[in-house]
């Protein structure tokens, strides 16, 4: 039979009408092609000669079973075993139905899916993998391992992709274990033989405990390239601090050299005008000298004229007459006096130049400090004090900025973060890292303590106050200013001190203290080793004298050129 004819039937068979037949068709299901006996598609359906149609297995296995040859449908009855033929066209109807259903039933693979390794064109989710053919079947292509015999034998397992991987290569058997001894996957059959001695367990059970060790891989992992990640950072941070830093010294250094050019210009002018009054003194005795010579010679030549012109009478009474009636000549300067000395500029410029040397070297002494402090500044931080550390008798101000004595001490709970035994107080802020700058006011105090301490410094009892129990701070009392160390180091006082600035560079281990007003660096603690938290230091001392009742005052930084 030809595949149109073929085609023909199946169409007319499901219920559709070609072009030119009638539009009434009749609707075809699977009962039309099920074997009454088994109730299934038919396979390898024959006839009887009554008509009706069987499955080859189904009919012959039936008549095996009777006495008498009989239809199972009509009951009619053969005197002879009908020899029975492939209804060839029932057949192909039969597969061309159950194809055509079962590619409606199936849905396409998905993603997640293993695909069948046969369908060609548009590929159908796979409901079985053979471990013998390693080959996986959509439900269609896995019918002949349902149907023939040879073929049932093969083992079937749930859809696996990449099946040539999952077997052993030694056994050509499904790799089902797992041996922790060689940490490999191995087969039945690998158990019996090299791993045999070996602790194995099922791959889920090894997969949940590998899947529980990546988490933490996968965990280690995220950490490790966020620790590189914040390097990085830092690394891009230290880059930009350093070009700052380096913007910041060009910038100071061309301050430098703008102070140090006003310098030379006024000492290149003091000398200049020193010149030109010391000349302006010649200048004006000549022009004095010049007026009175002038003078003096007017009134002789007025002589000299009348002199000439009575030399011309003849007439002698006239003559003596006039004679007697000249005036006296006019009193004139001695000759010898008329001097005009200029000055002596000899040393001038040596004194000029020694006057300049002083003055650079006095400014020359003052900007490093000028330029340290007002860069330290730039690391301002807005600290408030913290009035569950601070004494009992000691009273803050509401705002957090200033402290003072009160004498009294107040009825305050028992807290391990009060100081019970020295009149002293924290700030609220704490710092851990970087660098920080404040200033306080100290105007009026007779007597003090500040600077930074550790957090961990002793509160309730004596404690010599130096670097290694914690602290780094100044003293400053009527005999003058000292950093408390081992030994202390007394410091010179300029003047009396109005504002101190407290400088931090944790990172760096360094505490430095300048005079904010006079802007002179004071002191500075290096190599200290900081391991915990940091905190400004306040301490008022004793009040006994009651000029030493005003309050320490944190003050907000005015930098100043």
């Amino acid at each position: 039979m030809s595949a149109a004819l073929i085609a023909l039937l199946l169409v007319c068979a499901l219920g559709a009408c070609p072009p030119g037949m009638a539009s009434a068709k009749t609707s075809w299901s699977e009962e039309n092609f099920s074997c009454s006996i088994c109730l299934d598609m038919f396979s390898s359906p024959v006839s009887t000669p009554c008509g009706h149609n069987f499955c080859r297995t189904c009919i012959t296995k039936f008549w095996d079973e009777q006495v008498r040859y009989k239809c199972p449908v009509c009951n009619e009855h053969f005197h002879t075993r009908p020899d029975l033929r492939v209804n060839t066209l029932l057949s192909e109807l039969a597969a061309q139905f159950r194809t055509n259903v079962e590619v409606k039933e199936q849905p396409c693979v998905e993603s997640s899916e293993v695909p069948c390794d046969v369908c060609t064109g548009t590929q159908l989710k796979a409901v079985k993998s053979c471990l013998v053919c390693l080959v996986s079947y959509c439900q269609t292509h896995l019918e002949p391992h349902q149907r023939v015999t040879v073929l049932k034998k093969h083992r079937l397992v749930e859809p696996m992709d990449r099946l040539e991987d999952r077997m052993c290569k030694k056994h050509d058997r499904l790799l089902e274990l797992f041996c922790k001894t060689e940490q490999v996957c191995v087969c039945q059959s690998c158990t019996e033989g090299d791993h045999r001695s070996h602790p194995v367990v099922p791959l889920k059970e090894e997969y949940e405990v590998k899947m529980a060790q990546l988490g933490k891989i996968e965990a280690e992992v995220q950490q490790m390239i966020q620790e590189r990640q914040n390097n990085i950072q830092e690394i891009k941070d230290a880059v930009k601090r350093s070009k700052a830093d380096a913007d910041r010294e060009i910038a100071d250094g061309v301050q430098v050299l703008i102070v140090l050019m006003r310098c030379i210009e006024k000492c290149q002018d003091d000398p200049n005008q020193t010149v030109k009054e010391r000349l302006k003194s010649p200048e004006k005795q000549a022009e004095d000298l010049i007026k009175e010579l002038e003078q003096e010679i007017e009134d002789l030549t007025k002589r000299s004229s009348e002199v000439k012109q009575l030399s011309h009478t003849k007439d002698h009474l006239h003559f003596l007459q006039a004679f007697r009636s000249l005036k006296d000549p006019p009193p004139t300067r001695d000759q010898t006096t008329v001097e005009v000395r200029p000055p002596s500029y000899v040393g001038t410029l040596r004194r000029s130049l020694d006057e300049l040397e002083e003055t650079l070297n006095m400014e020359l002494k003052k900007l490093p400090d000028v330029v340290e402090l007002k860069r330290v500044q730039q690391y301002e931080v807005d600290v408030t004090l913290d009035p569950d550390t601070a004494h009992p008798t000691l009273i803050l101000s509401e705002d957090g900025k200033q402290v003072h004595d009160g004498l009294v001490a107040k009825k305050l709970p028992d807290n391990p973060k009060t100081f019970t035994y020295y009149t002293c107080v924290f700030t609220r802020q704490s710092f851990s890292s970087g660098r920080f700058y404040f200033e306080v006011q100290v105007k009026d105090k007779t007597e003090w303590y500040l600077g930074v301490v550790r957090e961990s410094i002793n509160r309730k009892g004596f404690t010599t106050r130096t670097p290694e129990t914690g602290y780094c701070t100044l003293y400053y009392d009527k005999d003058g200013l000292v950093f408390k160390g081992n030994p202390d180091v007394c410091l010179p006082l300029r003047a009396e001190l109005q504002k101190v600035g407290v400088f931090v560079d944790y990172d760096e281990g360094l505490v430095s203290f300048y005079d904010v007003e006079a802007r002179v660096h004071l002191y500075s603690a290096t190599g200290c080793t900081f391991r915990e938290p940091l905190y400004p230091f306040f301490s008022t001392w004793f009040t006994s004298d009651v000029k030493n009742s005003a309050r320490l005052i944190i003050s907000p930084v005015n930098q100043t050129d």
